[in-house]
């Protein structure tokens, strides 16, 4: 029974699902029978699957299939060099550590390459930004389009010199004829019939990249391409586009989750000059010149709605609700004999709340129509997914669609769905004019979806000699993700259970590897404590996989654990927890101080070892690592989200506390570089360490154990 889970196929588990773990909101604007007759025209209808389609459709502004050189990078008769990805920039890296990764295998500078990020009108579908999968996937196939279009350049240069390629290497984005001195660059490239058509050959897999110890430009610290558009305020955010004549917008929500609209009267709105009024179902929204007068008309419109509710649960009785909703039931340890015979077993549960992704720009879209073809901009991080949605809901075919993502600001797993450019594009449509729709704080903390709350149960028992002998953990609700537990035991299982949330739920960064880690690493504390062992040594006494010792062993190790361990001072405590997720490891040491009068943790000092492969760029890798341990404080000591009545109580940054300056404490980041492993992504993992070392940390100061996050001490 070794290393086994009872996990479904979840998106945790399946890399090509990542969008079906959120709660989508099911738009349908109808099909009148003119816009059906333009969908399938004239002729045979063939209907695919899904799967089918994916499997058929390649090439920019494809499916997932290899795309061909030309698809990847466009050679200009002036020199530049234009690269094209489908992935997003939220703020993660992705622009440059692209850039690095085309230039590096061209051989020029970073300077000379262009990047045109997430428009699906010019891009191949390079999948949805998530799930730390940029760099392990997309570097690498822009990697393997720029070498071949670097063994193209050679190859032509040989043809028209009649010169053994083998003598021949690029160089500053040339190939040089080493005897007579003739060079032959990417813009001679463009030029070039032949070129041209070989530029449109799919890209061999085979293609040979630059290896490690080669490296010029990755590996390197790169700043981010379009930075100077960023400090001056040249760069347009999807919160800040305009366009001519463009119309402001406003949707009526509900005041209660659940809730739907019995009556409303247009009347009052419509009345009001310039406005447009949209009633589509249970969709109601406007349309104004000025965001005040949208604001204006939907208050209006609200002051007349009339509302059906229904019971919805508050966050008080989460954990029960979840329990009771289990799909299946609540399983049995599987391991009743083990537990028997265990010289010592211990059995707890662990709850993790829900939270919000609390981007620094809420959701925002700008849509346009022109006849039957739609074009919306917005802040995604699932370009080609939110294309598919907005094809649905107004029954186009998809190259009827364009969508557009200018670098926005933060996604962290919350922009997977196009909602707000779903609802831009209905009151645009009705407008007949462009429509910005831009939501408000309240309206993301509200509408937008939560990081799933989670009810973990884990029992374990430990033989004569303080060993691990089994190991049964189960998730209910938040997903599978990080859920195996890398500690040698001989019977274990590890098991999701789905549950009905009462809440949206969907991604977050790291998905629920943060509640799984949480709760196994503060378990593993519990367990140490239970046969009077040091938590490190504990740990290490389970532990074989040698990636994850050496990030624990080094993090302890900076951090002085043994001694700081050891040395007992009132209101001051450490702790330490360790984990892999999505490929890479981590492992924190942290230290805590307990103010007694306030009752309040004070997290004073991080001490963070991660391990992604091979660097791509340090400074970035960094910033990842530092964001998450910042992020991570959130939810481990302050964020909720509080409901009740189908009501959020705190949809604000006044009531809703996300980390402030005043909360970093000293930091202690080491990366781990391993050159001789494959990169894969750091923006996720380094978050999963940080909730469970700080709960241990205050147990060591307060001699109380919290199995909750947010972790509060009882007043």
């Amino acid at each position: 029974m070794k290393n086994k889970s009872d996990c479904a196929m979840t998106p945790d588990h399946d890399p090509a699902a990542w969008s079906e773990g959120v709660d989508a909101v099911p738009f349908d604007f109808g099909l009148k029978r003119r816009a059906f007759v333009h969908l399938l025209g004239t002729g045979l209808m063939v209907v695919f699957s899904a799967p089918a389609l994916a499997q058929r459709s390649g090439g920019r502004g494809g499916g997932a299939s290899a795309p061909s050189i030309s698809s990847r990078l466009h050679f200009g008769k002036d020199g530049v060099i234009t690269v094209f990805t489908g992935k997003v920039e939220g703020g993660q890296g992705a622009r440059a550590e692209l850039t690095q990764a085309a230039a590096e295998e061209l051989r020029v500078e970073v300077a000379a390459v262009r990047l045109v990020m997430a428009d699906t009108a010019q891009v191949p579908n390079d999948g949805i930004t998530a799930g730390s999968r940029t760099t392990p996937f997309t570097v690498p196939a822009v990697r393997q389009g720029a070498a071949a279009a670097r063994e193209l350049l050679i190859e032509i240069a040989s043809r028209q010199w009649t010169t053994d390629r083998d003598q021949l290497k690029v160089q500053a984005g040339a190939v040089k004829d080493p005897v007579s001195g003739r060079s032959f660059s990417y813009r001679d490239l463009a030029a070039n019939d032949i070129a041209v058509r070989l530029l449109s050959q799919p890209v061999n897999a085979g293609v040979q990249v630059t290896p490690v110890a080669d490296w010029k430009i990755l590996g390197k610290s790169t700043p981010r391409p379009n930075r100077r558009d960023l400090v001056t305020g040249a760069h347009r955010f999807p919160s800040d586009l305009v366009r001519p004549g463009m119309l402001y917008g406003k949707v009526l929500r509900p005041p209660a989750f659940g809730a739907t609209l019995t009556g409303i009267d247009l009347a009052p709105a419509r009345a009001m000059k310039g406005v447009v009024v949209v009633a589509d179902g249970q969709f109601v929204g406007v349309a104004a010149p000025t965001v005040f007068q949208a604001r204006a008309a939907i208050e209006a419109l609200a002051e007349t709605a009339r509302w059906e509710y229904v019971s919805h649960p508050s966050h008080q009785e989460l954990y029960g609700h979840l329990e009771k909703h289990a799909q299946g039931g609540v399983p049995a340890n599987p391991f009743p004999d083990e537990i028997s015979r265990a010289r010592k077993v211990l059995r707890e549960d662990y709850h993790v709340v829900y939270v919000q992704h609390a981007p620094l720009e809420p959701r925002a879209a700008l849509a346009e129509w022109e006849k039957e073809t739609l074009t919306v901009s917005l802040g995604t991080q699932n370009p080609f997914g939110c294309r598919s949605e907005l094809a649905r809901a107004f029954h186009l075919a998809e190259d009827k669609v364009r969508v557009v993502v200018p670098d926005f600001g933060g996604g962290f797993g919350g922009k997977h769905t196009g909602e707000v450019g779903v609802e831009a594009a209905r009151l645009a449509r009705a407008a007949g004019r462009p429509v910005s729709l831009r939501w408000t704080r309240r309206e993301e903390f509200t509408w937008a979806y939560f990081r799933p709350a989670a009810l973990i149960r884990i029992e374990a028992g430990l033989d004569e000699t303080g060993k691990l002998s089994c190991w049964h953990f189960l998730n209910i609700n938040s997903g599978g993700a990080g859920i195996e537990t890398p500690y040698q035991v001989p019977h274990q299982r590890s098991r999701f259970v789905r549950s009905q949330g009462p809440l949206r739920e969907g991604s977050y960064r790291a998905l629920a590897a943060t509640a799984n880690h949480f709760a196994r690493e503060c378990f593993m504390d519990e367990l140490a404590a239970a046969v009077a062992a040091d938590p490190l040594t504990f740990r290490l006494a389970h532990l074989q996989e040698p990636r994850l010792r050496a990030v624990l062993e080094t993090a302890a190790q900076r951090f002085g654990w043994t001694d700081r361990f050891a040395r007992k001072q009132p209101g001051l405590g450490v702790g330490l927890a360790c984990g892999t997720e999505k490929g890479s490891f981590v492992a924190a040491c942290v230290e805590v101080a307990i103010e007694p009068k306030e009752n309040r943790i004070q997290v004073r000092h991080i001490c963070e070892v991660f391990e992604c492969g091979a660097i791509l760029d340090p400074d970035n890798t960094r910033s990842q690592v530092e964001g998450c341990i910042i992020m991570g404080l959130g939810p481990a000591l302050q964020e909720e989200m509080m409901f009740e009545n189908g009501e959020i109580k705190n949809a604000s940054f006044q009531r809703y506390r996300v980390p402030r300056f005043v909360d970093v404490p000293e930091l202690d980041i080491h990366l781990l570089n391993r050159p001789d492993l494959s990169p894969v992504g750091a923006g996720e993992t380094p978050i999963v360490a940080v909730a469970p070392a700080i709960a241990n940390a205050v147990f060591h100061a307060s001699g109380v154990r919290v199995r909750s996050m947010p972790i509060r001490l009882p007043a």
